[in-house]
């Protein structure tokens, strides 16, 4: 079982404009990344209220719960928010308060032996970093750039924490995935060891 951060972004490292959307991510044209087999696959799926609140208006899942399976699976989806949040009728989805480290007994007994799809944001990708329970970080870099917008990563992470699993042309996008190694002995999970 892994937990992995798969998401796309700009070359810059952006997730999405200031004000949450995804528009420029959909107007590229040409070939596409395909994720399908990966979301197939992922056994429990985690992602903070803004990611969450995109998929729901993105489909108009709370008005229309029976397209939630054809989007999201029947697997189970952690949101992690400090606000009440709809929840589509039907829908395997589960609110979580507080830091990502204390949920994780939880979260990786309902994945079992399967994957973790760490959906987004970044905050929360940095979390579960610090928790030591960030195993694979899989990004789509997108032929674009924001001048402001949602950071991929908030927090540091620096070169001895990741090491290149692969890299992969795709139409004009660069795929590339990197395995995140265990943090040093006295060192804290987002910032760089002391010389």
């Amino acid at each position: 079982m892994a937990v992995i951060y798969e998401t796309a972004a700009t070359l810059n490292g952006f997730l999405a404009t200031e004000d949450d959307s995804l528009d420029w991510l959909f107007e590229i044209p040409g070939e596409q990344p395909d994720i399908t087999d990966f979301m197939d696959s992922a056994a429990a799926m985690v992602m903070g209220s803004t990611t969450y609140e995109w998929v729901l208006a993105a489909e108009d899942l709370v008005a229309h719960p029976e397209k939630w399976v054809s989007s999201m699976g029947r697997k189970p989806v952690f949101v992690f928010s400090t606000r009440e949040l709809p929840v589509p009728a039907g829908a395997d989805v589960r609110i979580l308060d507080g830091d990502a480290g204390r949920h994780l007994p939880e979260i990786r007994a309902a994945a079992g032996d399967g994957d973790i799809w760490m959906m987004g944001g970044g905050g929360l990708a940095a979390q579960f970093l610090a928790a030591g329970a960030l195993d694979r970080i899989a990004i789509t870099l997108a032929p674009a750039t924001l001048a402001h917008g949602r950071p991929l990563f908030s927090g540091d992470v620096f070169w001895d924490r990741l090491r290149l699993r692969s890299a992969e042309k795709i139409g004009e996008w660069a795929r590339l995935v990197y395995d995140v190694t265990p943090a040093e002995p006295g060192t804290t999970p987002t910032t760089m060891p002391s010389p």
